[in-house]
């Protein structure tokens, strides 16, 4: 019986037929080097140059070849792996050369598999404790693993998962059940501290056109103190519906021009807003320092916050507790779909720039606490469907990690809008040439969602292109947005201080 032989040498010569014809090569160069002297010398040594350099390349590569075995644990170092995937599939693979510098990889071509790019660069990056991000058509980034990001290809199949675990209303309400629980305890907001019964602090009122304003403190936790501006209509004629707005990490934090302009029109168009500071920025760093920030207990503080700036504007005589509406962009886009997702009193939502199923927040004030973990796994765009059937509008851009959303994201959640048929509720405003804000154009998509679902007054605010006018605004100094004082003089005295009395305080 005849049998094929897979292997590339001639056993009975001990020689390769590749081997052989190079050796031939070779050897007729050496020996017979006037051979090639009218070549190299006339008009074709270019062409003859470029004979000799194929030639050591392919001995080269025969070498490189050759040297692989399991002797050898099919060792190469990670750049010649990483090489030989620009190579195979096409593609233009960017990194920094101190990141892959050293570093060899067992096994290497075997990590590679044939027609599939993503599993290849998986196989391949893994044991070095490295991943890969696309950044275009056919080009990738490799940088240290982020626990926060994934592939768009694998946010896809875990929103495929997704699906598979929950096809109608009971089981997706079931499901919810679950991860809101969870996600509580993940936060730690039912071991917190009883809350004090101290009273709000309040100063600098101030009135301009057609609405007022004044800085409030309120104290959330023993010693602890969130910080805010309260915007109302002015006057006042009945109850109105609530806004908070969290703040997001943009320059200047809620003293910023845009943050203000965003809650004076919400105001001036019939809702009691509060914009209030992330923890450890503004004010609040009169309590902690700015690295503290970056604590996993900002997740928490920054959730617990959001909750009681509802209670404390739920109470107010003016206000409707009925109608309560969240929006805020980039890390106040987390607080929006975190509080809209466990607390049922949130009744419309507008997450800016923040829902991927791909981008959990690359602050630990949106991903240092395991919510992410619940339910066996879940990501942004599965809490962002825990508000339905309560209306959302998704504002998104081109220019960020939402760049997905009109193809990934908003298919999935409005899937899930339809296990109660209010897909009329869930809608995506998407700007694919903007990038990562909440200016002009995303407000202006923002003013009629919140007008239609709070009852807001609009239409006497439209200029002639339809349009929110959002002229006759006054813009601030930031010391007077704040509670207390220019140089934290109105500090009260119980306030603690540093992350040594928060950890003991949380313990």
């Amino acid at each position: 019986m005849a049998v094929a032989r897979c292997f590339p040498f001639d056993l009975a010569k001990k020689s390769s037929p590749r081997l052989t014809i190079h050796r031939q090569l070779w050897t007729s160069v050496l020996a017979s080097p006037l051979r090639f002297q009218g070549v190299w010398e006339g008009k074709h040594r270019f062409v003859g140059m470029a004979i000799l350099v194929g030639i050591f390349l392919l001995l080269g590569t025969t070498r490189s070849l050759y040297a692989q075995d399991s002797d050898h644990g099919y060792q190469e170092t990670l750049k010649e792996t990483l090489d030989r995937i620009e190579t195979s599939f096409q593609v233009t693979l960017q990194y920094d050369p101190k990141l892959v510098a050293d570093k060899k990889l067992d096994y290497a071509f075997w990590r590679i598999r044939p027609g599939n790019l993503e599993l290849s660069l998986t196989a391949v990056l893994a044991p070095f404790d490295l991943t890969y991000y696309q950044e275009g058509a056919s080009t990738y980034s490799i940088k240290p693993f982020q626990y926060h990001k994934k592939s768009i290809s694998a946010a896809k199949e875990e929103l495929e998962y997704f699906e598979r675990l929950y096809h109608d209303r009971v089981s997706w309400e079931d499901r919810k059940s679950q991860l809101r629980q969870c996600m509580l305890e993940a936060l730690g907001l039912l071991a917190l501290p009883e809350k004090p019964a101290s009273e709000p602090i309040i100063s600098n009122k101030r009135k301009y056109k057609g609405y007022s304003a004044e800085n409030v403190a309120l104290e959330v936790l023993p010693g602890i103190f969130t910080t805010g501006t309260v915007y109302r209509p002015r006057p006042l004629k009945k109850e109105y519906p609530i806004i908070i707005m969290p703040n997001g990490h943009f320059g200047q934090g809620r003293y910023r021009e845009s943050e203000q302009i965003r809650a004076a029109i919400l105001a001036r168009m019939g809702a009691v807003v509060v914009t209030y500071d992330l923890f450890a920025w503004g004010e609040s760093q009169l309590q902690f320092a700015s690295e503290d920030h970056r604590l996993s207990a900002a997740h928490t503080l920054q959730t617990w916050n959001g909750l009681q700036w509802i209670d404390y504007l739920s109470s107010l005589p003016e206000t409707d507790a009925a109608r309560v509406g969240v929006t805020g962009g980039s890390g106040g886009g987390s607080q929006t779909m975190l509080l809209t997702a466990i607390d049922e009193r949130i009744t419309v939502a507008v997450p800016t720039v923040m829902v991927s199923s791909h981008f959990s927040g690359g602050c630990p004030c949106e991903s240092g606490k395991p919510i992410h973990l619940c339910g066996g796994g879940t990501n942004n765009a599965e809490i962002a469907a825990m508000a339905a059937p309560r209306p959302m509008l998704i504002i998104s851009d081109g220019g960020d990690w939402t760049h997905t959303v009109p193809q990934l994201e908003f298919p999935f959640i409005q899937r899930t809008y339809g296990f109660y048929g209010a897909q009329d509720k869930f809608a995506n405003a998407h700007f694919p040439a903007e990038g990562h804000d909440y200016k002009y154009s995303k407000r202006q998509a923002m003013y009629p969602f919140m007008a239609e679902y709070l009852g807001l007054e609009i239409d006497k605010y439209r200029n002639e292109e339809g349009k929110v006018d959002e002229t006759n605004i006054t813009i601030e100094i930031e010391n007077d947005l704040k509670v207390f004082g220019e140089n934290g003089e109105r500090l009260p005295e119980n306030a603690i201080e540093g992350r040594k009395a928060l950890f003991n305080l949380l313990e």
